[in-house]
């Protein structure tokens, strides 16, 4: 060990001894560690609501979506299926067509999405078929102008499976007024409701076939675009850039991130907002070792004195108290790192905090420790710290030995 870290460690344990630290610096050891423990617990609860999220809307949608700009034909996305099947990393591709529709069951209506899929391949690429919880996903046969509604859906109409609705296109509806037409209407048999726990698909999305989505929107043989599933959620970004590196911006390539991209900065914004708030709690702690330290330099006073007449650079005393700094930053992150993780632990494994089941679909709020969260959170205690330590070592530097040692 170095001598100015020596000296620093004496100074640190030099008097009324209490463990490891003194009193002095037991106040600011005490505030790193209440602070890194609440970063920890918090992080650790966005995260696991994240990646909570996360679960859902991956469940539900796919990892790659490819929109068309103008409505394909057949022909026109061929390449892009033969280039996509071609990728080890691919698991199913579907196509898929969708538009606004309005809905009409019992005298009740709703603006919704209608979206045609291929129910052979649907399974593929999306959790559709696991999340059906009444009926069937089935439009084989008699079914083929069958619908699926999302379980809010069913209950804002009144709708039950074997009931009849009917669904009104909005594509070309302009037209039809402007001629006094009549806009498309077709009926459909409710064949399945599901529910994905999203209400933005749960309320506003009902399924049906390709094909009958395709007449329904008066689409001809035209998609709206393909949605792709990878072996992995991470190889979603390296996908899109294979098949934009491919085919230039020809299509409209979309990860399952950049399909909630509002949601997930939201999220990223209040998980930002919770760390600096939760880091004042740290800087409060700073601020104190900034007072105590700079009492510790009037207390030793004659002994920089000492120091610097037996030849000790102002460097060396620089070094003496910052590594004070740093070591109260350090032994905070460590309790505060400890303490918050037992925490987590204890919530993963015995849920302190639950949740009422019949709100929520999860038993207690979820945790989610991140090795990065822990290695910023530690940096971020250190370096405040250490900056803490800054004024108190370099007025401990400009001191002269003579006016030192005389004035104590």
């Amino acid at each position: 060990m170095s001598l100015e870290r020596s000296i620093a460690l004496r100074y640190l344990v030099s008097k009324r001894q209490l463990g490891l630290v003194t009193i002095i610096s037991f106040i600011s050891v005490v505030g790193v560690t209440i602070g890194v423990a609440a970063l920890v617990i918090v992080l650790s609860v966005f995260n696991g609501f994240g990646g909570l999220v996360t679960s859902i809307l991956v469940n539900f949608d796919p990892h790659v979506r490819v929109e068309f700009p103008k409505k394909g034909e057949a022909g026109a996305y061929a390449p892009l299926v033969k280039f996509a099947q071609t990728q080890s990393e691919l698991r199913g591709i579907s196509s898929f067509a969708v538009g606004k529709a309005v809905v009409v069951s019992r005298n009740l209506n709703r603006v919704i999405n209608v979206k045609g899929i291929e129910a052979d391949k649907v399974g593929s690429v999306s959790g559709l078929g696991e999340n059906i919880v009444l009926g069937s996903l089935d439009f084989s046969g008699t079914r083929k102008n069958g619908i699926v509604l999302g379980m809010a859906l069913a209950d804002r109409l009144g709708a039950v499976v074997g009931d009849t609705v009917s669904v009104v296109s909005l594509a070309g509806s302009e037209t039809a007024l402007l001629q006094l037409g009549q806009p498309l209407i077709r009926r459909f048999h409710v064949v399945g409701i599901y529910e994905s726990n999203n209400k933005d698909y749960d309320s506003y999305y009902a399924f049906v076939s390709l094909p009958a989505a395709q007449s329904l929107l008066e689409m001809g043989n035209s998609v709206s675009g393909l949605e792709i599933r990878l072996r992995s959620i991470n190889q979603s970004d390296q996908f899109k850039r294979l098949i934009m590196k491919e085919f230039g911006d020809r299509f409209r390539v979309l990860t399952w991130y950049d399909l909630h991209k509002d949601l997930y900065s939201v999220m990223t914004v209040e998980r930002w907002m919770a760390y600096i708030i939760l880091s004042l709690i740290i800087g409060v702690a700073s601020f104190n070792l900034l007072g105590s330290l700079t009492m510790s330099v009037v207390e030793k006073t004659r002994d920089v004195g000492i120091l610097k007449a037996m030849g000790a650079t102002n460097k060396s005393i620089i070094k003496i108290f910052m590594f004070e700094g740093v070591l109260v930053g350090v032994l905070g992150s460590v309790l505060g790192l400890l303490l918050g993780l037992f925490v987590v632990w204890l919530q993963d494994r015995f849920h302190l905090f639950p949740l009422d089941p019949t709100v929520y679909i999860i038993p207690a709020i979820p945790v989610e420790v991140h090795v990065l969260d822990l290695i910023t959170i530690a940096v971020t205690a250190i370096v405040l710290c250490s900056l803490a330590a800054l004024y108190p070592a370099r007025r401990a530097a400009s001191f002269v030995p003579v006016e030192a040692i005389r004035w104590e």
